[in-house]
């Protein structure tokens, strides 16, 4: 750390992101963060220049993710931040802990009109956990640790530093200590034994955890925690909630379930509102969250239903539960809920290969096949309809999703993200071709920064989730301006912005294989356009016999 003689604002920064173990920045240069460019120079951060704004927060969240460390991006200020802000939604509701640090106008000029002078804070305060303007040179580094403390801390979720150009350019005169380690709340022993006596008096528990405690973030720790309670340990992470493709017929758990944990998971949408899906009227819930408003609604939803409800983070409760359990054998109960959740959608024999594109579970059906060779490859969905299908593909390794907050567009973002986080396993990208358009410059990001990754793109030429919003609402002969022009060649596209790029576009299997199989050889970020059908999202449902009545 350098010492406080000649130094500015911009580097008491650098120093504190240094400190905090920040190995790399995503960030959209401009104006008024060229002091933290110059910063830079020489430190040991390494710093990807992305095309659009968004995309650096995508970024930024995928790398929180897959590594556990805080995700930062950096933007400057006017529209620079305003194209950052809609990317926090998305990192929000994936309780993802990002810093996004914006230029902005200088404090000396606060009110006179300055250079895109704008209330920051006051736009993204309602989309991410703190949101503060730094207030001088002498501040700043601590200002940077406080917030990332509260990215790190309870739900973790994104965080907001607005830097007044004059703050960075101000010399350093005195700098307070920097504390990165967020505050952890536990549950007291008496309230985790009064938790593991509600498990162990079940003969159906089931245990639900938010993002924050999905695979990929818990180093296995969810498979751990069910093996030894003896009770299903499910993440949810999608917006179709109770319908994730991924999690087969998740919903004939829940109904059947008579002791219902949720960890750190929202009472939302995702969970019919804690309604209908959720058991039934005899079923008895513990929430563990380490937020009241939590533990409010749910009472508000659950009256009499709730026995147990404790503020505590998820994480450290979920690792006491493995400690010193000796959980009652459920073995019915354990097989018929694997059972269930590793259910996928029924395929018409036949409806693989066609002229008009494959259908989307025979791509599912060939990345899976790389996906068992791979176990370690990052599989990253995002879109819509085909989106769906995708995540409904088994994969025991990390993964990144277009999360709960339905947003599309990410893929190629996360894909650089997780390439640089994990440069020496393979990675692989599914989007839509709606969900292709929203960052398609940044395959030159990807080809520049030397970035390795198979982004492949389902076209049906068309967004299909609405297509099929006004074919099931309104009816087959009300569809309309929702198509895209004809096998768009993304691939070429890529191939224009220094990626390769390779079509899949007669309909069959076999193309489709040849086109993965020249894909992977490949060392750079390859776009495989495959031409595929405009079918509806997966729905599993229905599949496990109704058990007896709980007393």
């Amino acid at each position: 750390m350098r010492d406080t003689v000649s130094m500015t604002g911009a580097e008491a920064l650098v120093d504190a992101l240094q400190a905090a173990g920040v190995r790399c920045i995503f960030s959209l240069s401009g104006n008024q963060i060229m002091p933290v460019y110059d910063a830079l120079l020489g430190r040991d951060i390494r710093l990807v220049h992305v095309r659009h704004e968004a995309a650096a927060v995508y970024a930024a969240e995928a790398w929180a993710q897959l590594t556990g460390e805080i995700g930062v991006a950096l933007v400057t200020a006017g529209a620079g931040f305003g194209n950052a802000l809609g990317a926090l939604i998305s990192a929000q509701a994936s309780e993802s802990p990002v810093l996004l640090l914006s230029g902005d106008s200088p404090r000396a000029q606060d009110g006179m009109g300055a250079f895109q002078e704008l209330d920051q804070c006051a736009m993204s305060a309602p989309v991410t956990k703190a949101s503060l303007r730094a207030g001088s040179a002498d501040t700043l580094a601590s200002e940077a640790a406080g917030l990332i403390r509260a990215a790190l801390a309870g739900r973790p979720g994104p965080v907001h530093l607005a830097l007044p150009a004059d703050v960075l350019t101000d010399a350093v005169s005195t700098r307070g200590d920097l504390n990165f380690t967020p505050p952890v709340q536990t549950l007291g022993a008496g309230d985790l034994a009064e938790l593991r006596a509600f498990l162990d008096g079940a003969a159906r528990p089931l245990i639900l955890t938010g993002p924050a405690l999905s695979n990929t973030r818990t180093n296995g720790a969810l498979a751990r925690t069910q093996a030894a309670l003896n009770a299903p340990v499910l993440c949810m992470e999608s917006p179709r909630g109770l319908r994730d493709p991924s999690l087969g017929a998740l919903v004939d758990v829940t109904r059947q379930a008579d002791r219902i944990v949720l960890l750190g998971k929202s009472g939302d949408f995702t969970t019919g509102f804690l309604g209908q899906g959720m058991g039934g009227t005899e079923t008895r819930f513990a929430v563990i969250d380490p937020e009241e408003g939590e533990i409010t609604r749910a009472r508000a939803q659950l009256g009499a239903r709730l026995e147990i409800a404790a503020r505590a983070d998820s994480m450290p409760v979920l690792l006491a539960l493995t400690e010193g359990t000796m959980a009652p054998d459920r073995p019915d109960w354990m097989r018929e809920a694997a059972r269930a959740t590793a259910a996928r959608a029924d395929v018409a024999q036949g409806a693989f290969a066609a002229p008009d594109g494959l259908h989307p579970a025979a791509v599912g059906t060939a990345l899976g096949a790389i996906l068992r060779a791979q176990p370690e490859a990052v599989f990253i969905s995002d879109g819509g309809e085909f989106g769906q299908w995708m995540q409904a593909v088994p994969h025991q390794g990390p993964r990144v999703i277009n999360g709960v907050s339905g947003a599309i567009g990410a893929a190629p973002a996360y894909a650089i993200a997780a390439s640089i986080a994990r440069p020496d396993v393979p990675v692989i990208a599914v989007m839509g071709d709606g969900t292709a358009g929203f960052l398609l410059a940044e395959y030159e990001t990807a080809a520049r920064e030397g970035a390795r990754f198979i982004a492949v793109i389902g076209n049906d030429s068309c967004w299909n989730a609405e297509h099929q919003i006004q074919i099931r609402e309104f009816g087959q002969g009300r569809t309309h301006s929702c198509t895209l022009s004809h096998l768009a060649r993304y691939d070429l596209a890529a191939g224009g912005l220094g990626a390769g790029g390779l079509l899949a576009a007669d309909g069959t299997p076999e193309t489709l294989a040849q086109a993965l199989e020249e894909a992977q050889t490949a060392r750079a970020p390859v776009c495989v356009n495959v031409r595929i059908r405009p079918v509806p999202a997966p729905v599993v449902a229905g599949r496990m016999p109704q058990a007896a009545s709980v007393h």
